[in-house]
C-alpha cells in the first residue's frame, strides 16, 4: 500500500492562513469547523545585562496541519462505531459517516486536534486529503493554494527522499511515538522540539475552534 502524506517548510510558512481559508471554502464549512489549522508558536525572554541593554532569545514560527493520516491513528483505534478507515490504496484516513455515531471518541483521542464533531449533523468530520482531487491525479486543495509552496503532498517515503533531514513532529505537536504520522518537516531555526515547554500556542483559540468573544 502506498502511503500518501504532506510534507511541511516550516522556514517558508509566513502563516498566512492560505492553505486554511483555501480547505474551508473547498470543503464549504461553516466557521466553527477548519480541516486545516495554522498554529502560532511562540517563547523566549529578554535578559537585562545590568549595562542598559537587554538580549533577547525570543522566537515565533508557524505550523500548518491538517491530518497527518498515521500509520497508526488514534482516531480509528478508538472510534466505537468503526467508522474511521484507512483507505487501502492510499493511506488516507477518512469517516464513514454511515457508521458515525457522534460519540466523539476520535475528537478526544486523535493528539494532533484533528478530527470535530459538527454540532447540526452530530457526525464527526476531519481533513481526508481531498480523496477526491487525489483519485483525479491533483493535490489537495491547501497544497495548491500556499502562495509560498511551504506544503507538498504525495508517498510519504519520497517526500522522505527528496526533503533530507525531516523531522515527523515540532512544538506544540506531541511527538509521532503512538501513532507514526505520514508528516515530513523541514523545522525552522527556530522550530523547538515535541513537547517544548518554553513556547505557547499563541492563537489557541483560534485553533480550539472557539467562537469569536468567547
Amino acid at each position: 500500500m502506498t502511503q500518501y502524506g504532506f510534507y511541511f517548510d516550516s522556514a517558508r510558512c509566513t502563516g498566512c492562513r492560505t492553505c486554511e481559508m483555501a480547505c474551508k471554502d473547498y470543503k464549504d464549512l461553516p466557521q466553527t469547523i477548519a480541516f486545516r489549522r495554522v498554529y502560532d508558536y511562540e517563547g523566549g525572554t529578554w535578559t537585562d545585562a545590568g549595562d542598559g541593554t537587554y538580549t533577547s532569545d525570543t522566537y515565533a514560527y508557524h505550523v500548518s496541519l491538517g491530518c497527518n493520516h498515521c500509520a497508526m491513528p488514534q482516531c480509528m483505534a478508538n472510534c466505537p462505531s468503526g467508522a474511521i478507515e484507512k483507505d487501502a490504496d492510499t493511506g488516507l484516513v477518512h469517516i464513514i459517516d454511515e457508521k458515525c455515531t457522534g460519540a466523539g471518541m476520535c475528537v478526544e483521542t486523535c493528539p494532533y486536534n484533528v478530527p470535530v464533531l459538527n454540532e447540526e449533523t452530530k457526525l464527526g468530520m476531519k481533513c481526508d486529503g481531498c480523496a477526491d482531487r487525489v483519485a483525479a491525479g491533483l493535490s489537495p486543495i491547501c497544497v495548491e493554494a500556499c502562495p509560498l509552496r511551504a506544503l507538498e503532498f504525495g508517498d510519504i517515503e519520497e517526500l522522505r527522499a527528496a526533503h533530507a533531514d525531516t523531522v515527523d513532529g515540532i512544538a506544540p505537536m506531541p511527538t509521532g511515538d503512538e501513532t507514526t504520522p505520514s508528516i515530513a518537516i523541514n523545522a525552522c531555526p527556530a522550530a523547538k522540539e515535541p513537547g517544548d515547554t518554553t513556547g505557547a500556542i499563541a492563537n489557541e483559540k483560534e485553533v480550539t475552534l472557539v467562537a469569536a468573544g468567547a
